[in-house]
């Protein structure tokens, strides 16, 4: 650039003639009129682009295999080599593998699709879930991020929990939605088999039961992306990697779901007070425009849960979500209702409820509450002591005195009895009884009624003594109330 300032100045200012100029800079004529003709140098300008006289004739099949890659599974899309080896096998090929790895860069090159910028009107939503690594309770496991964005202010809201499912969808709307202080118009959704049942071709879809039980709650209306167009709510994708980057690096260590939630809700708060690029104002300010385009949270709230039916089997354990679950042995091989929930699942017959448990986010779990089983152990005094769902059950030290009371004095009968007192905490809590209990042993007594009397004399809700609870071969009977008019009637006649 030097030189070509210096040779324009001598001949256009100091009027030096051209064939002194080419004399002392060696140059041509057509050299210097390019000079002369140009500010600075123009650079290399190819009039026509180069034949390629061994590629030239298979450019068609090359263009051929890249469209139909299109509908190939992303893994298995041919590379530049894949290709350059079936032109050379196939085709009959002779050129090198340089010249295919630069037609297939071109070819892609224009190929890559262009999107036309948005606009985000206030007020509608994007969601997605992420993935991240944690700790929870000393232990590595996958955590799934439920993130909603609001692409108008650029606020978002993440929630973690152990998997992507029907109930952890739910929550994340209903945690979001808390947070934003209302339910957005409008939502965008991939195409989740959380929420679609089946594309029907176009934007009509055919939608879950759950998702609309969610939508119908909160009143919003939903758009789904097309197959495979998750850029389509990229707004989302981007703030997905966003949280992962910035608020789980390094890999965070807690306690529980619930104290990484309590993080993530904190990191989310303090994440309003950031501007964002080409935005005049906070997050925080322009969320307020969002709320006033939003719907009001409804008064009611929405329970996130799954429904399933499932039939007890011969051991009295349901299956929810690859884990198992106890009911009472009088259920065993019946049809059973099971909402699982975020943290507890409750099992239902008909009206009736029958059993609750903490939810277990693992596999292959078995879940035992010892009391299902003691109305068939009342039966069965000789399992008691091999009984699985007993093994791990820790009772006061009362509980073991009185057993060696019980069978010392009366034998095999004693255990039948103790685990009619055991029964009691069908209808009371472990410390109600173990108090009752240790009355009556400082009464000098190890007999099931005076225990029975003793706990229902300290509640207020009487204790019933007479069930049929496990007990199926006895028929129940129902005695009609008896009609005392007569007898009314002569004491009317006596007065």
């Amino acid at each position: 650039m030097e030189q070509w300032n210096e040779i324009r100045h001598k001949v256009l200012v100091e009027k030096v003639s051209k064939r002194q100029i080419r004399r002392d800079y060696r140059i041509g004529s057509e050299t210097l009129d390019k000079i002369l003709a140009n500010a600075e140098p123009p650079g290399y300008r190819q009039r026509s682009p180069r034949a390629k006289p061994k590629l030239g004739e298979f450019i068609g099949i090359i263009d051929q295999i890249l469209f139909d890659d299109r509908d190939a599974p992303v893994k298995q899309r041919h590379t530049a080599k894949r290709i350059f080896e079936r032109l050379r096998d196939e085709h009959g090929y002779e050129g090198s593998s340089s010249q295919v790895r630069a037609a297939v860069a071109d070819r892609r090159l224009h190929s890559r699709e262009v999107f036309v910028p948005l606009s985000q009107p206030p007020g509608e939503a994007q969601f997605d879930f992420g993935e991240a690594t944690v700790e929870i309770d000393g232990a590595r496991c996958k955590a799934a991020l439920a993130v909603m964005t609001l692409p108008y202010s650029d606020a978002f809201f993440v929630s973690a929990f152990p998997r992507e499912c029907t109930e952890t969808f739910q929550a994340g709307h209903v945690r979001a939605f808390e947070f934003f202080g209302g339910v957005p118009t409008k939502t965008a959704y991939d195409n989740t088999s959380i929420a679609v049942t089946k594309v029907m071709g176009g934007s009509e879809r055919e939608l879950t039961r759950e998702f609309l039980r969610l939508e119908s709650h909160y009143l919003f209306r939903h758009r789904f992306c097309r197959v495979a167009r998750g850029n389509e709510k990229g707004h989302v994708e981007n703030l997905v990697g966003y949280s992962r980057r910035n608020f789980l690096v390094p890999v965070p260590a807690f306690d529980s779901f619930s104290s990484l939630n309590r993080h993530l809700e904190d990191r989310c708060e303090r994440d309003l007070d950031r501007q964002v690029r080409g935005k005049g104002t906070s997050k925080r300010e322009r969320l307020d425009d969002d709320r006033a385009a939003m719907l009001e949270l409804p008064p009611e709230s929405f329970e996130a849960r799954r429904v399933v039916q499932r039939r007890a089997n011969s051991l009295s354990l349901v299956r929810f979500d690859r884990n198992d679950y106890s009911v009472p042995t009088a259920f065993a091989h019946h049809e059973l209702t099971i909402l699982g929930g975020i943290d507890e699942i409750s099992i239902t017959a008909a009206d009736e409820l029958v059993a609750t448990h903490p939810r277990h986010w693992g596999k292959e779990r078995v879940t035992f509450d010892p009391v299902h089983y003691l109305a068939l152990l009342e039966r069965k005094p000789g399992a008691f002591d091999a009984a699985r769902p007993l093994e791990r059950w820790e009772l006061p030290d009362c509980f073991s005195l009185l057993r060696r009371r019980m069978e010392a004095e009366r034998g095999h009968k004693g255990t039948r009895e103790f685990i009619q007192v055991l029964r009691l905490m069908e209808n009371a809590r472990v410390s109600e009884l173990a108090r009752a209990i240790e009355a009556a042993l400082d009464l000098g007594t190890e007999n099931l009624d005076a225990i029975r009397l003793i706990l229902e004399h300290r509640r207020e809700a009487p204790i019933p003594l007479f069930s049929l609870d496990g007990h199926p071969h006895l028929k129940s009977f129902a005695i009609e109330l008896p009609d005392l008019t007569a007898y009314s009637t002569l004491t009317e006649q006596g007065a």
